[in-house]
């Protein structure tokens, strides 16, 4: 992939100001500073629009669309169903919070346990948490990919995201993240061990953390097959790092008395299953031939194009192999799944490789040209935050 590091058209007075950041601080330090300003604000400009709406903003951050769940597993376990019913039949669909996945929940009631203020609080704190060291793991990746310019600027582009938001609620897309960065540069550095166990807590964290799994093991393949490694932890790491994600969807299907598919009727009693993107389609459409669709369908239809797009640029600048496969197997199943239209968009945030060709090219631009753009995108981005968790109906 292109390096990035061509030579940037810069005033002397900017290259200063540069020169004098870095000699500061550590680049990781600097990335990390930088998400932690974007979002900030982004947590700022979220807290003062729920006081002005008159809702609390601590439970617009913690308990908003499926953080209530995750709070009530933390807090109770799982058995908590909901059943939608027919205004004719009577019946309907019966939602299981068995559909979520159990190491963030965890997390939340380990960190509740010592920290005091109840369940809310901790589960926030593990969100940041998780979604500082997702920044520094970007980072890690952008810098070894197309450097360090370049990996600042993935960082700072990756928070400003329309649906960055969700890196401060009560979500599971920052651990995720987190987990996933790591792993992708653990393989960058052939450091089989520790991709794969990120890989099976990923698998543990949400549906999708399968794709951390399969860039692992197909790169694991491609070390065997291509590369001819005999190296033994090769084999182990592409054999391991699926074992999180198939463990939980087999405890659910045991509990459910059906092992390989129970935990698909689970998601299915919610509207998920894989349609090959026909359901995806039909929304477009709607979106596209002007029906009656909310703000939210029509920016979902232009970041999925653009994420179709960008996803081409990164598979054209020859992106590693694990970043390509890690970034493919995302995207199947955001255009792949059916039901919540208006999600997909969150369930691509922690495809953070698309944005590596962006990143890329405004590394060749004058710094304050690179600051400027970013800041605007941050800008939309908390506005559309605001959109999303206070007026929209539809589930983020």
């Amino acid at each position: 992939m292109a390096t990035g590091r061509a030579t940037v058209s810069a005033s002397p007075l900017e290259m200063r100001a540069v020169r004098a950041v870095r000699s500061a601080a550590p680049p990781a330090v600097i990335a990390l500073g930088v998400f932690a300003a974007i979002r900030g604000a982004g947590v700022l400009v979220l807290a003062l629009g729920s006081w002005w709406a008159g809702r609390n903003p601590l439970r617009v951050l913690g308990r908003s669309w499926d953080g209530d769940w995750y709070l009530r597993i933390a807090a109770h376990g799982y058995g908590r169903t909901l059943m939608w019913p027919d205004a004719v039949t009577g019946t309907g669909p019966v939602q299981s919070d068995q559909a979520f996945f159990p190491l963030y929940p965890a997390l939340i009631r380990a960190v509740s346990g010592v920290l005091p203020g109840g369940p809310v609080p901790a589960a926030l704190l593990v969100t940041w948490t998780a979604a500082a060291v997702a920044a520094v793991g970007i980072y890690r990746v952008g810098e070894r990919v197309v450097g360090p310019r370049a990996g600042l600027l993935l960082v700072g582009l990756w928070a400003a995201l329309p649906h960055a938001v969700v890196l401060t609620l009560a979500y599971t897309e920052a651990l995720l993240a987190a987990f996933a960065a790591w792993a992708l540069y653990a393989l960058l550095r052939g450091r089989w061990s520790w991709a794969a166990g990120l890989a099976v807590l990923a698998g543990l964290t949400r549906p999708t953390g399968l794709a951390v799994a399969a860039a692992v093991s197909a790169t694991a393949l491609h070390a065997v097959l291509v590369r001819r490694s005999r190296a033994p932890g090769v084999w182990v790491a592409g054999l391991v790092a699926p074992a999180g994600w198939a463990a939980y969807v087999l405890a659910v299907g045991v509990r459910v008395r059906d092992p390989f598919g129970g935990y698909f009727a689970v998601q299915r009693s919610w509207g998920s299953r894989f349609d090959f993107g026909a359901g995806a389609l039909r929304s477009a459409e709607r979106v596209l031939t002007g029906g009656h669709v909310p703000l939210a369908g029509t920016v979902t239809v232009v970041l999925l194009a653009a994420a179709g797009l960008l996803a081409v640029l990164l598979f054209l600048d020859r992106a590693p192999l694990a970043l390509l496969v890690y970034t493919a197997v995302l995207l199947v199943m955001a255009f792949g799944g059916a039901g919540f239209f208006e999600s997909k968009p969150r369930f691509l945030l922690p495809a953070f490789p698309l944005l590596l060709p962006v990143a890329a090219v405004m590394a060749r631009a004058r710094p304050r040209t690179a600051v400027v753009v970013t800041a605007v995108v941050a800008g939309l981005g908390y506005g559309y935050g605001l959109y999303l968790l206070l007026v929209a109906r539809v589930p983020l």
